[in-house]
């Protein structure tokens, strides 16, 4: 996955569930990892880490 497609898809998941999303994209890198689906989870790692760049420090 690029990184464009990390930040198209990180704006997006913020933007539909909001500061919840960080939490989302965190339980579903730890359902690829027990399910042995590493390339997906880290793909999720990425996600979740792009979502806290755009929230911005201070955010909770």
């Amino acid at each position: 996955m690029s990184q464009t497609e990390i930040h198209t898809l990180a704006r997006q998941m913020l933007e539909q569930y909001g500061q919840a999303a960080i939490a989302r994209a965190a339980q579903q890198a730890v359902a690829c990892e027990s399910r042995g689906e590493d390339d997906d989870a880290r793909a999720w790692r990425h996600i979740e880490s792009a979502m806290k760049i755009i929230r911005g420090p201070g955010q909770g």
